[in-house]
């Protein structure tokens, strides 16, 4: 691996009226990401100077390009992608112009990515209220890079520096879920997540838990017979075939007494059981990473939050660890496949990731 590249790391604007143009800045202002990558923001050049006007930023400069061929690896590059009718700001407002940038932004970077004019994509966090129409009939950024990369299926999988952690379901609805606990789905979600610790995080050897869906964990089917019908034969299947699958295990009582710790990833059965845990414990650091594509894309954990936008006071952790994140898979993927090529044993491979980990 040529020790010199830096990596074009892409990074969509987002809805304009969010936090997403404030945490790309100070994210970038503060952390001299040009030393380990080279950022491309897509967006509009005319809307982030607004931007950066009304947070007072205006010694932060950009430079526009047409495309990524011109990208400067000392300079925060911008690429103009929005072609629609003349909008003001509006922050903290839902606007369907700043709905139709944001789109237009994150179909431009897809297909940058696609194409391997960037490494690697983080994305800006979206309102699903304004990015809907023909070209975006998706519940998130999740599912539309699915649609795009034409992945059977993906893993959204919540990172940070002490927490990895998966959903068999995403965004669905509640009532929806328990018709997609099955066998087939979980082990789906489970062969995506042992793959990722392998391929994206240089773990081996993954140690897995497994949430229950009902209370308690079912209570040996009293609450609900899940866990011994569907979850329970998934996992006994796994530990047959010597994978360090454990579970099911009952979220409240895995969390409480920091059970979580022991293991290298954790797979929730739906959304909110996952994710609420996760952001209580990794809000300022959590990162969202798409696993399963073959591209790299990650995304901060929160949303919009238009009732901080334009005040100054967004916590710019989140995208940060978005960006480190893309950059370190980036690596970690290039690494792996470069030595298999080279047939080099998996021993060798282990000592290799453990070696540049200690020098980074």
């Amino acid at each position: 691996m040529d020790s010199d590249f830096l990596p074009r790391i892409g990074i969509t604007i987002g809805d304009i009226n969010g936090i997403g143009p404030e945490v790309i800045m100070k994210s970038l202002y503060k952390a001299k990401i040009n030393k380990m990558c080279t950022p491309v923001i897509y967006g509009s050049s005319k809307h982030m100077n607004r931007y950066k006007t009304e947070l007072g930023y205006n010694d932060w400069q950009f430079f526009t390009i047409q495309n990524t061929k011109h990208a400067n690896n000392k300079k925060f590059n911008l690429i103009n992608c929005y072609d629609g009718p003349n909008f003001e700001l509006s922050l903290g407002e839902v606007k369907k112009e700043a709905g139709i940038l944001a789109f237009q932004a994150l179909k431009r970077a897809t297909d940058d990515l696609k194409s391997g004019y960037i490494e690697a994509l983080v994305t800006a966090p979206i309102s699903k209220d304004n990015t809907q129409g023909e070209e975006f009939d998706f519940p998130g950024h999740t599912e539309f890079l699915a649609d795009a990369f034409g992945a059977e299926d993906v893993l959204m999988f919540l990172v940070s520096e002490d927490l990895r952690l998966g959903v068999v379901t995403g965004h669905v609805a509640l009532e929806n879920v328990k018709k997609h606990i099955t066998k087939k789905n979980i082990a789906a979600k489970l062969d995506l997540m042992k793959a990722s610790l392998v391929d994206d995080f240089g773990i081996q050897k993954p140690k897995i838990a497994v949430l229950g869906l009902n209370p308690h964990a079912g209570e040996n089917g009293m609450l609900g017979k899940e866990e011994m019908e569907v979850i329970s034969p998934v996992i006994e299947d796994y530990r047959r075939n010597g994978d360090l699958v454990f579970g099911p295990f009952p979220t409240d009582g895995f969390f409480a007494t920091s059970q979580w710790k022991q293991f290298d990833a954790i797979l929730a059965m739906y959304h909110d059981q996952g994710l609420t845990p996760f952001k209580m414990l990794s809000f300022d650091s959590g990162v969202n990473f798409t696993a399963g594509l073959p591209g790299v894309r990650t995304s901060p954990d929160h949303g919009t939050a238009f009732d901080l936008a334009g005040k100054n006071v967004a916590n710019p952790g989140s995208m940060l660890h978005a960006i480190f994140t893309a950059i370190d898979i980036y690596k970690s993927r290039k690494l792996n496949s470069e030595l298999r090529e080279n047939a080099i044993s998996p021993i060798e491979i282990k000592k290799i990731i453990k070696s540049n980990k200690e020098k980074n």
